[in-house]
């Protein structure tokens, strides 16, 4: 079967994964009022990351006992500031089923000296049996596999009563996903993900029970001062109530807090976070019910339920692909995505480097469905293109 080339492109190409393309209509004009050449440390400074936090405890509907800190390194500092100032006390848990969850594990298994620690893992595509977890143990886990097209449907197996903490890094999760408040101890992301922000900075949002944690125990190991959230002598220590008002632990760019700070007054004037989530569950949809059309393409996840509305994870199932060696199956798929590319239709597409061969098309809340329509008459018509060229 011969397809036409499609006349109508996405008026974004942007579908990379983080960071991710800017709410629509932006431009550089949205951040004339930063703070520029001003101390982070100045009142208009710190005035700019309080905004931030005030702003994401709004559109972002944070219980009001939780703290919400700017911190640095991105989603992966605000993880392993978690990680290595809280775990220790109790039994460890870490549950991973895409690239990112294995970074967490290896933090866990190689480089912190833990004595009692379990490992969840599983194939790209599905989600680990979480019945191992009971709640007296600490438990480390990410909301939606990024690299895998996997969340977390339904978050029931965290008891409400446990003993333990839960590290949640939501980074692609939030503001597209419900999170559960009452579940979470740590919830971890960066801007440059849902947000469309600029890189470096990352979220951290604390429960009364994580603060608890880290006023009540001191690691046995070294902790660099970008880790650092109490002060005080072991075990009269005290949490830095000022990371969570805006004195950031290091300097941040108030250029991309001035950024983060537009993104969240279009979502609040965009139907805040539900719009959020039904922009995302709309645009993926499109994807899924254009997906069940064709025989040459699948979801990387095959339950329903465990979709990501997020990072949409491709796989080609061609039997004439499928049946190549992986290296070749790789090459395939990158050649769709080089022409898609060269045709300035979709950018930054491809699967992660150690995900199966494929596409993952990013369509959170700030994606155009109009995008996501557009694109997929491409994807046929250089799947076609590159089959008849084998």
């Amino acid at each position: 079967m011969t397809i036409s080339r499609p006349a109508v492109k996405p008026a974004d190409p942007r579908f990379s994964a983080g960071p991710t393309r800017k709410r629509p209509g932006w431009t550089l004009e949205a951040l004339s009022d930063a703070a520029l050449g001003r101390s982070h440390r100045s009142a208009i400074g710190k005035s700019k990351l309080k905004q931030v936090i005030d702003l994401t405890r709004e559109v972002l509907q944070v219980p009001d006992d939780h703290r919400i800190g700017i911190v640095p390194a991105s989603d992966t500092g605000a993880v392993e500031m978690a990680m290595w100032t809280m775990l220790g006390p109790k039994p460890v848990i870490v549950a991973a089923w895409e690239n990112f969850g294995q970074a967490w594990i290896v933090d866990a298994d190689k480089q912190l000296p833990l004595d009692e620690l379990t490992l969840l893992s599983a194939d790209y595509g599905k989600l680990p049996d979480f019945t191992a977890y009971d709640g007296s143990q600490d438990l480390v886990f990410t909301a939606n596999g990024t690299t895998s097209g996997v969340k977390v449907a339904d978050y029931g197996f965290i008891p409400d009563d446990r003993k333990g903490v839960t590290i949640c890094d939501a980074t692609s999760a939030v503001y597209a996903q419900d999170l559960p408040w009452e579940k979470l101890d740590v919830v971890t992301y960066s801007w440059q993900k849902v947000m469309g922000g600029e890189a470096a900075h990352g979220m951290l949002i604390l429960s009364p029970k994580a603060v608890k944690r880290l006023e009540s125990y001191t690691p046995p190991w070294p902790l660099p001062k970008i880790f650092r959230l109490t002060k005080g002598a072991p075990g009269r220590q005290r949490l830095i109530e000022g990371i969570f008002e805006g004195a950031t632990i290091n300097t941040p760019s108030l250029l991309c807090a001035e950024d983060h700070l537009d993104a969240l007054k279009w979502v609040k004037a965009n139907g805040g976070l539900q719009g959020m989530h039904d922009r995302a569950d709309r645009n993926a949809r499109t994807i899924w019910d254009w997906v069940e059309k064709r025989d040459w393409i699948a979801n990387l996840c095959e339950d329903d339920e465990r979709r990501s509305n997020t990072g949409v994870c491709l796989k080609i199932v061609d039997p004439r692909i499928a049946a190549l060696p992986a290296g070749e199956q790789a090459v395939f798929a990158k050649s769709i995505v080089n022409l898609l590319a060269d045709e300035g239709v979709a950018l930054d597409f491809g699967a992660y480097r150690t995900a199966p061969p494929g596409f993952r098309l990013w369509v959170s809340g700030l994606c155009e469905h109009a995008d996501v329509e557009a694109i997929l008459p491409w994807l046929d018509w250089a799947f076609e293109t590159k089959i008849a060229e084998l």
